[in-house]
C-alpha cells in the first residue's frame, strides 16, 4: 500500500510550544503539525521529546578559503587578532598570498569538505564568498558554482562574487565581478573600507551597487572591519541601498568599528539601517571587536550570526556548525539568559534566512521542509552540547538517506 506522506516526525518538542507534536512532510512541504497525525509515511522518525526546529542558515562563509591555513604562516592571523584590530588591513594584504596558487580543483575539494560538514550539522543554506581579483581571477567562483550545483537540494548555496582586495586599488576587478555574475554568481559582494580614501570607498560602493542593479542581484558587503572609529562605509552602503531602492536586498557584515562609535553616530547608523532594511551579520568569534549586537537588536535591526571562516588566515577553527557559533557568541556577547538564548537561536535560523532572501523559512504548515531533529530537549541543552542533529531534513528529503 502506498504511503500517504514522505516523512512523519512524531513526539517533537517545538520551541515556544506546550506538549509534543507530530510533523508531516510531503513533496518538500510541511503539510501538517498537530498532536497526533494518523497517517502513514515512507519514513517515520520518533523524536522522543527532543527539540525539532528550522534547520540552520550560515549567511557568511569564505568558502573558497576553507582549510588554507596550512598554506600560510600565522602572521596574518596575529595581525587580524591583534589589540584593537589596528592591523586588520595588513592582515588582509598578507592573507592575499594564498591566491598566488588559486586553482579551481583544490578549491572545489576543500569546499566539498566544508559543505559536507554543513549537511552533518544541519546547515541547509549558506551564503558563500569567493574572492574575485587579478590574483584569484575566477578560479574560486568556478569552483563554488560547481559545488552549488552538486549540492543543490541538500545544501543550498548562494555564491558571492567578492572583491576582497578592493576595486579602486585593484584595477580591473569590477570587470571581473561582471564576468563572475555572467558565469552565474548569485550575489554582488563588496569590502569598501579596504580602499585607501573615503572617496575611493564610495566609488567601491557605487560600482558594486551599479552591478547589483544591472543584474538584479542582492548585495553583501564587509564593512568597517577594523579598530578605527573613523570608518564610515556602513553608512555609505545603507545610503546607497536607500537611493537605489534596494530595501531589504543588502546585507552588511562585520561592522566591528561600530564598537568604537560615539552614541550619536551609532544612533544615526541604526536609523539608516532600519530605513534601508539592511541586516547585519556578526561573527564575534573571529575577531576581538564586534558589532553592538544587543543594542542593535533592541533597536529592531535584523542581526544574525555567521561562521565566517574555517581554518584559514583569519580563524583556525570552524566546523560549519551554527550551534557552535551561537554557543561562542553567547559567551562573547554575554547573552546567557533564557530569552537571550532564544534570540541567539533565531540568529542562526529564521533571521539569517530572511537576511539572505529565503521566504517562509518557518517550522509551520505550508512552509518548505527544512528542519533538524536534535538530540536535546530545549535550546539551552542544544547550545550547551552543540552536537550534530540526530536527523536533518532539507527540501523535504532526509539527508541521512541521501548518498
Amino acid at each position: 500500500m502506498a504511503k500517504d506522506l514522505d516523512i512523519l516526525i512524531r513526539h517533537a518538542h517545538l520551541r515556544r510550544s506546550d506538549g509534543l507534536l507530530d510533523i508531516a512532510v510531503k513533496e518538500g512541504t510541511i503539510v501538517e503539525i498537530s498532536p497526533v497525525i494518523s497517517r502513514s509515511a515512507e519514513v517515520e522518525i520518533d523524536a522522543g521529546g527532543s527539540l525539532v526546529t528550522e534547520s540552520f542558515v550560515n549567511p557568511h562563509l569564505h568558502l573558497d578559503k576553507v582549510y588554507t591555513l596550512p598554506m600560510l604562516d600565522e602572521q596574518a592571523l596575529r595581525d587580524y587578532h591583534g589589540q584593537d584590530m589596528g592591523k586588520a588591513m595588513t592582515a588582509i594584504e598578507l592573507a592575499a598570498r594564498v591566491k598566488e596558487g588559486y586553482e579551481e580543483g583544490w578549491i572545489l575539494e576543500n569546499a566539498r569538505r566544508a559543505i559536507g560538514l554543513a549537511a552533518k550539522y544541519g546547515t541547509t543554506h549558506m551564503r558563500a564568498f569567493s574572492d574575485v581579483d587579478n590574483k584569484a581571477r575566477l578560479e574560486g567562483i568556478k569552483a563554488l558554482i560547481k559545488a552549488r550545483e552538486e549540492w543543490r537540494g541538500q545544501v543550498e548555496i548562494q555564491v558571492v562574487a567578492f572583491p576582497q582586495d578592493g576595486v579602486v586599488r585593484e584595477p580591473g576587478t569590477t570587470d571581473l565581478i561582471r564576468e563572475a555574475l555572467e558565469l552565474g554568481a548569485d550575489v554582488v559582494g563588496g569590502i569598501p573600507w579596504i580602499e585607501y580614501t573615503e572617496a575611493e570607498a564610495q566609488a567601491h560602493v557605487d560600482a558594486m551597487f551599479d552591478l547589483a542593479v544591472e543584474f538584479d542581484k542582492d548585495v553583501s558587503m564587509l564593512v568597517d572591519d577594523a579598530g578605527d572609529p573613523g570608518l564610515r562605509t556602513l553608512e555609505m552602503m545603507a545610503v546607497r541601498a536607500i537611493r537605489s531602492g534596494w530595501r531589504g536586498r543588502s546585507l552588511a557584515h562585520h561592522a566591528r568599528a561600530m564598537a568604537l562609535y560615539p552614541m550619536p553616530y551609532f544612533q544615526k547608523i541604526v536609523a539608516l539601517l532600519k530605513r534601508a532594511g539592511t541586516g547585519l551579520v556578526t561573527d564575534p568569534h573571529t575577531g576581538p571587536l564586534h558589532a553592538r549586537v544587543s543594542e542593535l537588536l533592541e533597536a529592531g535591526v535584523r542581526v544574525c550570526l555567521g561562521q565566517d571562516d574555517i581554518s584559514d588566515a583569519y580563524y583556525p577553527f570552524g566546523r560549519n556548525n551554527m550551534l557552535e557559533v551561537a554557543f561562542l557568541a553567547s559567551h562573547l556577547l554575554w547573552m546567557t539568559t533564557t530569552a537571550d538564548m532564544e534570540r541567539l537561536y533565531d540568529m542562526i535560523t529564521i533571521e539569517p534566512a530572511r537576511a539572505i532572501g529565503l521566504t517562509k523559512f518557518r517550522l509551520e504548515a505550508g512552509a518548505p521542509a527544512n528542519l533538524v531533529v536534535l538530540g536535546a530537549p530545549d535550546v539551552l541543552e542544544a547550545l550547551r552540547e552543540h552536537a550534530p542533529p540526530r536527523h536533518v531534513v532539507s527540501h523535504g528529503k532526509l539527508l541521512d538517506q541521501v548518498s
